[in-house]
C-alpha cells in the first residue's frame, strides 16, 4: 500500500506547499490530514487541498512558484494543462521533485460548499502546523454524509472525541443538508 507513516515528512510538506499556495490564493486543507495532524495514527498517501479559482495567469505564476521550491505536477510540466484539469474539476497533484510521496491533490472551489469551507476556514492550534483547514463540523459532516467508507467514520469519531467541545451538531446538521443538496 502506498502511503506515508511519518508525520514529520507529512508535516513538513504540507507546511511548505501551504507556505507557497498562500501568496497566490486562499486555501484549505480537508479530510484525512485534518484527523492525522490532531492525533489519529494512520497512514496516507496525499493531503487534499481546495484553493479558490484562479485565472489562468494567475494560476502560472503560482504553478512558477511550486517549480521554483521543488515541487513537480504528476499530471505535466505545463501549466495550461494543469489549468484545463482545474478548469474541468479534476484535481492535480504535486509532489516533491523526485520523491513520489507524499502527494498535494489540489482542486478548484467547484461549488457553494467549497465557498463556505474556504470561508470559514480555521488555523488548528492542536495540530501545531501553521495551515488552514476547513473546520471541524464541516469535515464530520462531509465523512459522515459524503464519504462513509470506514476509514471516514473512524475519521469523524476521532474529530467528535478530540474537539467536542468545538462539535456544533446544528453546523453539522446545516452541512449534510447542504452535501445532499449539491452533492449527492
Amino acid at each position: 500500500m502506498r502511503q506515508i507513516d511519518d508525520r514529520n515528512i507529512l508535516d513538513k510538506f504540507c507546511e511548505e506547499f501551504c507556505k507557497i499556495v498562500e501568496k497566490h490564493t486562499k486555501y484549505i486543507i480537508v479530510s484525512g490530514f485534518l484527523v492525522i495532524a490532531s492525533g489519529r495514527t494512520r497512514g496516507t498517501e496525499d493531503i487534499d487541498m481546495i484553493i479558490k479559482k484562479l485565472n489562468q495567469e494567475e494560476f502560472k505564476v503560482l504553478f512558477d512558484d511550486l517549480i521554483k521550491n521543488g515541487f513537480v505536477c504528476m499530471q505535466s510540466s505545463q501549466p495550461d494543462v494543469i489549468y484545463e484539469y482545474l478548469q474541468n474539476n479534476t484535481s492535480v497533484r504535486f509532489t516533491w521533485k523526485d520523491k513520489p510521496l507524499p502527494e498535494m491533490e489540489v482542486k478548484f472551489v467547484k461549488d457553494l460548499l467549497d465557498e463556505h469551507q474556504i470561508n470559514t476556514r480555521i488555523k488548528i492550534p492542536l495540530t501545531g502546523l501553521d495551515i488552514w483547514f476547513s473546520n471541524i463540523n464541516i469535515n464530520i459532516a462531509f465523512k459522515e454524509e459524503l464519504l462513509k467508507s470506514p476509514k471516514d467514520m473512524e475519521d469523524a469519531k476521532h474529530l467528535r472525541i478530540v474537539f467536542a467541545e468545538d462539535v456544533n451538531e446544528g453546523e453539522i446538521y446545516t452541512i449534510k443538508e447542504m452535501i445532499k443538496k449539491l452533492r449527492l
